[in-house]
């Protein structure tokens, strides 16, 4: 697989668990159905890909000061978008708004960290010829 694919994957996935992160906090107040998380997850992950890069630079050549909070000001569109377009998702409150935008981009943070060294670390220890999990 190409690495900019397993990129893309990665970051779809990470996308994902920051979704179900917040969910599983926030309970009631920011909800999906089954098929509205995979269509979140998608649409959130192609939104913050297109949307990303023009609000970085509108950031940078208007506002300087918010070069730090780009990120989650990018996760805080690609949610607003993601739920006006998604029938399966709802978000209720502000104070829901801003939590579920610091929860999924925490949680697809760290997945973004963590989710590419558990396959790296297996494929290591089988050609090295140690099973997973196993000390040798």
């Amino acid at each position: 697989m190409s690495r900019t694919l397993v990129s893309a994957l990665v970051y779809v996935l990470a996308n994902g668990v920051g979704l179900l992160v917040a969910s599983l906090v926030l309970g009631d107040s920011f909800t999906f159905t089954f098929k509205g998380f995979f269509v979140a997850t998608l649409l959130l992950s192609v939104v913050e890909a297109v949307a990303g890069p023009a609000i970085t630079k509108a950031a940078e050549d208007n506002v300087p000061a918010l070069k730090g909070g780009i990120a989650l000001i990018i996760t805080f569109v690609g949610l607003l978008v993601t739920n006006f377009l998604v029938g399966g998702m709802h978000i209720a409150g502000i104070s829901t708004w801003l939590i579920a935008t610091l929860l999924v981009w925490i949680g697809a943070l760290i997945a973004q960290i963590v989710l590419p060294r558990i396959p790296v670390k297996k494929a290591v220890q089988k050609a090295r010829g140690k099973q997973p999990g196993k000390e040798g």
